[in-house]
C-alpha cells in the first residue's frame, strides 16, 4: 500500500516539487486512503507526477532509459540537474521508506545515493544507505552479509541496488521489490486502449481463472453497454484468441474493432481493476475518465471505496478532468475529501501539489463549483480566444 510519493531535485525533501500524500483522515483507522484523484488544468504537471512513480517502477526493474522523460529540465542548463524519488509503502503491516537521488540518463547517468529504511515498532532501521563512497547495510541484515557483498560488486553506477536484489534471496529488499515488480501498475496517457491490446489483456485475465470471464461479462451488462456474451476464439492458421462480444439476443459476434472506445476502454480497464482488488495492489492511471460516462468512473472508484469489495486494501490512484466527480450531482459523494488533490504551476513552471484539505472545507461546500470558480487554483487562465483566432 503506498502512502506517500515525493518526486524533486533536492536531496532536502522541503524543497520537493511535488508531493502527495495519502494517509487517511484523523477518525478514520485505514493507513492510507483507497482512493485519490488528481486535478488541475492542462500542463499542471498531473500526468508529470504519475510519469514520475512510473519512472521509479522502470528504474527499479532495471530500465535505465525511461529516465529521461521525467527529470526536471528547467532551470538548469544542461538538463542534468539531479532528481529525486521518494516512496512510502505499508506492505503486510510494516512500513518501509524507500528513494533514490539520480542524474540524468543513458550511459553517462549514475545514481547518487539510495537508501531503504523500515519502521518496526515505529523506530527506524536502516537495511541499506547507498553514496558515493558505496554502500552501507543496516545491523539487522548482518546474517545476510555474504549476499550484500556480492550484491555490491554487482551494481553498476547507472543502475539502482534494488533493481539487481531478484538475482539474490534478500528477505529485507523483497517486499519492496515486488511493490514495484508486481504489486505497482502504472497506465500512462499513451497506453491507449488499441482493440489488441485489450484483447491481450481480456485473455490473459481469463486464463488466469476461468471465473474471471463471468465476471467480465458481468461488469459489462452493468456498465448498459448493449453486450451480454463473450466468446474467446481460437482465430484458424494463428497461435491468438480473438475476443468476439455478444449483443442483445442476436447470434451475430462482433469483434472489438466494431466496438465504441468507450466499451474498449472499459473493457481495457477492467482486468488490471478486479486483479488489483483481489490482490490489495496499487492501480495508477493517466486521465481515467477518457471515453468513459462520469456515472461509469463513479461505479469504479466506488468498487475501491466499498471496504466489502476492495477488503485487501488495493488503492486507485488518477488523474481526471470530470469536476462531477467532486460534487454529489451522481449520487452520494464520489470522492471523500481527503482523496482530491489539485495541481498547478509556478512562475518557474515548478508543479504544485496540494490537497483539498488545505483549504478545511465544510462539509456542505459544493466543491465542484468552487473549484470551477478558481477557489482552489489548478484551473486554466483563459484568454481571448477570438482574438486569437483572427487573421491578422
Amino acid at each position: 500500500m503506498l502512502r506517500s510519493f515525493r518526486l524533486g531535485n533536492h536531496r532536502s525533501f522541503r524543497d520537493e516539487q511535488e508531493l502527495l500524500l495519502m494517509p487517511a483522515m484523523p477518525g478514520d483507522e485505514r493507513p492510507a486512503v483507497p482512493v485519490a484523484a488528481i486535478y488541475g488544468a492542462n500542463a499542471s504537471g498531473k500526468s508529470n507526477l504519475l510519469d514520475g512513480l512510473y519512472s521509479m517502477k522502470s528504474l527499479v526493474e532495471g530500465y535505465w532509459s525511461h529516465f529521461h522523460k521525467s527529470h526536471f529540465r528547467l532551470g538548469s542548463e544542461d538538463g542534468r540537474r539531479p532528481s529525486t524519488y521518494v516512496v512510502e509503502l505499508l506492505l503486510d503491516d510494516v512500513r518501509y521508506t524507500y528513494g533514490f537521488r539520480i542524474e540524468s540518463a543513458g550511459a553517462d547517468g549514475r545514481v547518487l545515493e539510495e537508501w531503504l529504511y523500515t519502521y518496526p515498532e515505529k523506530r527506524r532501521r536502516v537495511v541499506f544507505e547507498r553514496q558515493a563512497g558505496g554502500v552501507r547495510f543496516g545491523s539487522t541484515t548482518t546474517e545476510l552479509k555474504g549476499k550484500f557483498a556480492v550484491l555490491e560488486e554487482l551494481i553498476q553506477p547507472n543502475a539502482l541496488l534494488l533493481s539487481v536484489c531478484d538475482r539474490l534471496q534478500l528477505g529485507p529488499l523483497d517486499p519492496v521489490y515486488r511493490w514495484f515488480t508486481q504489486e505497482l501498475r502504472v497506465w500512462l496517457r499513451n497506453q491507449q486502449w488499441e482493440p489488441l491490446e485489450v484483447q491481450r489483456r481480456v485473455t490473459e485475465f481469463v486464463d488466469m481463472d476461468a471465473e474471471n470471464h463471468e465476471r467480465l461479462i458481468a461488469l459489462l451488462r452493468a456498465a448498459d453497454t448493449g453486450i451480454t456474451g463473450m466468446v474467446l476464439r481460437q482465430e484458424e492458421g494463428s497461435n491468438y484468441r480473438s475476443v468476439r462480444l455478444q449483443h442483445g439476443e442476436g447470434a451475430e459476434l462482433f469483434s472489438l474493432f466494431d466496438e465504441s472506445a468507450g466499451t474498449n476502454n472499459w473493457l481495457g480497464l477492467l482486468p488490471t481493476v478486479l486483479a488489483v482488488l483481489d490482490n490489495g495492489w496499487t492501480f495508477v492511471v493517466d486521465e481515467i475518465d477518457t471515453s468513459l460516462h462520469p456515472k461509469l468512473v463513479a461505479e469504479l472508484i466506488g468498487l475501491f471505496r466499498e471496504q466489502d469489495i476492495n477488503r485487501r486494501g488495493a488503492q486507485l490512484i488518477f488523474t481526471t478532468h470530470d469536476t462531477s466527480l467532486l460534487g454529489t450531482m451522481l449520487g452520494d459523494n464520489v470522492l471523500d475529501r481527503d482523496q482530491i488533490w489539485f495541481v498547478g504551476k509556478n512562475a518557474d513552471g515548478v508543479s504544485e501539489l496540494y490537497p483539498l484539505t488545505d483549504f478545511k472545507p465544510r462539509k456542505d461546500q459544493n466543491t465542484e463549483r468552487r473549484y470551477l470558480a478558481g477557489g482552489y487554483g489548478a484551473v486554466p487562465v483563459l484568454g481571448d480566444f477570438a482574438e486569437a483566432a483572427l487573421r491578422r
